[in-house]
């Protein structure tokens, strides 16, 4: 038994309550043990060493060196304790607070056995229900559709469709979103993420000037307003991009720092070496090297109190249903907690979403974030279908590693995106293979959490990394490839017509064909991706829902979903 990789640690990713009555227990083990048996000896904490009870825990996910062994427990009575018993074919192991021992004396386990204290509700990390089947299509708005033609254009300085510097504009706009909500309706979409909307000089708006107000090139609060109520009365969603970890040198706030140094109410506002902010020398905090965003204090009340009044009045005037976190990594946990707080207050069922590009378990506990935008996903799926780095059984490792660092709650609200507007074009990077393409959707739809498609990857739009992955959305049809659009409107669709938010999930791979199994308490949906030219046999006899790339119970290049409904 290698006692080094046995890890379980209460009231963490380990044991985590998803009801007022309901906990997950998950404990690791070496991969190189399988085959041992794992129970669960549980029961109340106060008469635990007379009363206990026992189940047997079965191996959920396994990544490259861990088996993840896991079970859910209906409770009666949440006030928990509970050890393991491991048990080799030679010899039994117990696993408490003291470690691996032969021996347990459950008559002094109240010194040493894990223990869940109490559920209490509101430190149950609730699922936000419509996440669950989402369906996000990101829109990077200057390059989407423009709508209004009687707006001051003199802004614009390329033409629709021309390539994009960092610094141009193409006159994308709120209306031109309004005018194609049908479109995205029809495609399958059921939750709209864009690109900062509010005053600023940039194309991006990610430097922004004015928090309260929409940038005239996008429109006006009566769009946005116009935009989330037509999107509501359609069945989709609309998240607004949130730029709280830094803003615009023109923000008057930073403007009157820049005036007045020390003497400014606002220099605590932000993170000066000095009596003034001195762009040149570069003697405060900002974004990256970006001199002219300078970055917010989030451990000043004031600035808390001016971010949250933000977050909450936008919920308020424009009923918008959450949140993206900019750069959410680098603002302090603090404001993130208040925030929360806030927000869920004005509106319980507003999403939370931070970018963080890596393992954000911190934030992910049920007191800031509900979810991040998933790249850990991203790159995963860039080196299975585009580098072929992974075979199907490391993706399949990576995938179970990837769901292991978060709670159930978390995972059935992760932001899973092939590319987004910081990245390479999904579709370049499988070097335009369009079968690749469909097969990692088709993996994005079944994978726990919520889908998001970047705006145009539908018609197979191409692009490199920023700014060439901001290009203009082509609306001439003559010019898409129609059988790749619908294989991905029928993907989009399935999403959100099946129970695929709910259940257990499954994942092993062999050879270059990776397998996920999806199941609930009504049907098994299986999938199974095959990227080798060369088919190969599906064992698989259930109803086939969607497929691409099979024919005649064979698979080449690509995927088949099949469904197995219990009577």
């Amino acid at each position: 038994m290698n006692e080094y990789a046995l890890l379980h640690s209460p009231d963490s990713k380990y044991c985590f309550a998803t009801g007022e009555r309901e906990l997950v227990i998950r404990l690791r083990v070496a991969k190189e043990d399988r085959g041992i048996s794992v129970m669960l000896i549980f029961g109340n904490k106060y008469e635990y060493h007379e009363k206990r009870m026992e189940c047997t825990m079965k191996i959920a996910y396994s990544d490259q060196l861990y088996d993840y062994y896991e079970t859910k427990l209906q409770l009666s009575d949440v006030r928990l304790a509970y050890i393991f018993l491991l048990q080799d074919g030679k010899q039994s192991y117990y696993y408490s607070e003291d470690g691996l021992t032969t021996t347990y004396n459950f008559n002094e386990g109240f010194y040493n056995f894990f223990q869940m204290p109490y559920i209490n509700r509101n430190d149950v990390h609730q699922t936000v229900e419509w996440m669950r089947n989402a369906v996000f299509y990101q829109i990077f708005v200057d390059r989407f559709y423009r709508g209004n033609y009687e707006k001051d254009d003199t802004y614009i300085d390329m033409e629709w469709g021309g390539k994009p510097t960092p610094k141009n504009f193409a006159g994308g706009d709120l209306r031109g979103i309004i005018e194609k909500l049908e479109y995205l309706k029809d495609l399958g979409i059921t939750a709209i993420y864009m690109t900062p909307i509010f005053q600023s000089k940039s194309n991006h708006k990610y430097d922004i000037s004015d928090y309260r107000k929409v940038d005239p090139q996008f429109g006006s609060l009566e769009d946005l307003r116009e935009l989330v109520q037509k999107a509501h009365e359609l069945g989709m969603r609309v998240v607004l991009d949130a730029v709280f970890n830094h803003c615009s040198e023109q923000l008057p706030e930073f403007a009157d720092v820049m005036e007045k140094g020390k003497e400014s109410p606002y220099y605590d506002w932000f993170l000066i070496d000095g009596d003034y902010p001195l762009p040149q020398e570069g003697n405060y905090e900002c974004f990256a090297s970006c001199a002219y965003m300078p970055k917010f204090n989030t451990a000043s009340v004031a600035v808390q109190d001016y971010l949250i009044d933000i977050a909450t009045y936008w919920i308020r005037e424009a009923d918008i249903d959450g949140w993206r976190l900019d750069v959410s990594d680098e603002v302090s946990h603090e404001f993130w907690r208040r925030f929360r707080q806030a927000v869920k207050q004005e509106k319980q069922d507003c999403v939370i979403i931070g970018e963080n590009w890596h393992d954000a378990y911190p934030y992910l506990m049920g007191d800031q974030y509900d979810s991040i935008m998933n790249y850990a996903f991203t790159k995963a799926c860039l080196d299975y279908f585009a580098k072929g780095k992974f075979s199907g059984e490391d993706m399949a490792n990576q995938l179970n590693h990837i769901l292991m660092r978060n709670t159930e709650p978390v995972n059935r609200m992760m932001l899973n995106l092939l590319d987004s507007h910081d990245t390479h074009r999904f579709f370049t990077e499988v070097g335009c293979n369009k079968d690749k393409l469909l097969a990692a959707v088709a993996l994005n739809v079944m994978f726990p959490g919520a889908t998001c498609i970047y705006y145009g990857t539908e018609i197979c739009m191409e692009g490199g990394y920023d700014p060439d992955s901001r290009r203009c959305f082509d609306w001439d049809k003559s010019k898409w490839d129609m059988d790749a659009w619908k294989s991905m409107r029928e993907l989009l669709h399935f999403k959100q017509t099946n129970t695929l938010g709910y259940g257990t999930v499954f994942l092993k791979g062999d050879g270059s064909c990776l397998y996920m199994e999806r199941k609930d308490e009504m049907a098994c949906y299986r999938l199974w991706i095959h990227l080798d030219e060369e088919a190969v046999e599906i064992p698989d006899q259930n109803e086939v829902l969607l497929s691409h790339g099979y024919r005649n119970g064979a698979l080449a290049v690509g995927y088949v979903i099949t469904r197995e409904e219990y009577l």
